[in-house]
């Protein structure tokens, strides 16, 4: 390709998007950036702090709960409150308490901590895919999202390589530098970007509250998050299930980064370049097809013998991740209502931290029991059964149906007290 040919396909796929979701795409990369703690956080507790393992992985298991927790909360606040509002509570509370856990020192206080910056970092999730697809054409949904992956990414991949550096140095700077650099995202959405919540009409208004319930009730858009919960279970096991079998199998700690840093840059590489290939193509085929490599991905891993045979099964399952992601979140808003994005993508974000939780104690109870193959033949056989559960849902689902703007499920019946 010539250098022409990618400087056209950058601007075709950067072109057209609203100004606001370059503000909100800057707020992502720019917290991504400062993303070191989470890198750290085990190392700075054992090596550091001096606690045990066993320790570490609890306060990993609290941060995640936190996430749980303020998944469904911070859906509601962003449907009620607004986007811009419940963005700033979150990313105001992250910088605060990111900061107040580096100056924590007794285990119940870190832990405790720890369980609020979960909650305080999860919690912008749904008010930043909420206003994103506000902002952004229902066409351009795909390539939003997928950019927005992209920036993630980007963002983590030269954050995890500074958090190194600056932990040498002093692993407070690391917590004291997250927090700054989240208090510089809430800025910018405090002066760039403007409520984007959509107003409501007479009829809208009169139409039953779309509470929690609504989505409980809501059958096809919860078979959507059981089916991403299955996924995200498997896209887990790299970070979880992946450097234990490693390590069992006599691959040094370096190994596993080599293997695993070749997800970073694929997804740096590969995001905008595969996301222009797939943004107008059948939905159906690509959740099928990506749920498909992910289990066959990291089944391919039982087979490794060599850092570079795990790289190439790390290539399968990073594919999987690029085309499921932009695809996933643009399913979920299309089968969101307007007024109920917040919940929606709160319950969606629910299942990816859920998985966060089940995901370590899975490839513990498996590898400790059965070795790690058995763990890799389960992602398989997981991701054969998701693909299905698409392909079954998504049969019902006509490929031009339009994204559902005040819509509320014909089940439903209206709620005294909707949450």
């Amino acid at each position: 390709m010539s250098l022409t040919s990618i400087r056209r396909a950058t601007r075709e796929s950067v072109s057209g998007l609203p100004r606001e979701f370059w503000w909100l795409w800057t707020s992502t990369l720019v917290n991504r950036l400062g993303a070191f703690v989470a890198t750290f956080m085990a190392l700075y507790l054992t090596l550091d702090r001096g606690y045990s393992a066993s320790y570490a992985g609890l306060v990993a298991a609290l941060h995640g709960l936190g996430g749980v927790v303020s998944s469904l909360g911070a859906g509601i606040m962003t449907d009620r409150l607004g986007r811009r509002p419940t963005l700033l509570i979150a990313q105001s509370s992250t910088a605060v308490s990111v900061a107040l856990l580096g100056f924590m020192h007794h285990p119940l206080a870190i832990a405790a901590v720890a369980f609020l910056v979960g909650m305080a970092s999860n919690a912008s999730r749904p008010a930043v895919q909420a206003m994103m697809a506000d902002i952004v054409r229902p066409e351009d949904r795909v390539r939003a999202f997928s950019l927005n992956y992209w920036a993630i990414n980007l963002g983590f991949a030269i954050s995890s390589m500074g958090a190194g550096f600056i932990a040498e140095f002093s692993y407070l700077a690391g917590f004291l530098i997250e927090a700054g650099m989240t208090m510089i995202c809430a800025i910018v959405v405090f002066a760039k970007l403007p409520e984007s919540r959509p107003t409501r009409t007479a009829a809208e208004k009169a139409a039953p509250e779309v509470g929690l319930g609504t989505v409980l009730r809501d059958g096809r858009f919860m078979s959507v998050v059981s089916l991403s919960f299955l996924v995200a279970l498997i896209f887990q096991q790299g970070a979880v299930g992946l450097p234990v079998a490693m390590g069992e199998a006599g691959f040094t700690p370096a190994d596993y980064g080599l293997a695993i840093a070749v997800n970073g840059v694929l997804i740096v590489a590969l995001q905008i370049p595969v996301t222009r290939f797939i943004e107008h193509r059948d939905p159906r085929r690509l959740l099928v097809l990506s749920s498909l490599l992910a289990g066959y991905g990291f089944g391919l891993t039982a087979f490794a013998g060599s850092v570079g045979v795990f790289a190439l099964t790390v290539c399968v399952w990073t594919l999987a991740e690029i085309v499921n992601a932009p695809t996933q979140t643009s399913l979920v808003v299309r089968l969101s209502p307007t007024h109920g994005r917040g919940r929606y993508q709160g319950m969606y974000t629910m299942s990816w931290a859920v998985a966060s939780l089940v995901a370590p104690l899975m490839s513990g109870l498996v590898i400790d029991r059965y070795g790690a193959e058995w763990l890799w033949g389960i992602c398989a056989v997981i991701g054969t059964a998701a693909g299905a559960g698409y392909g079954l849902l998504m049969r019902r689902l006509p490929a031009d149906e339009p994204a559902r703007e005040a819509e509320v499920p014909a089940t439903t019946k209206p709620e005294v007290n909707a949450a």
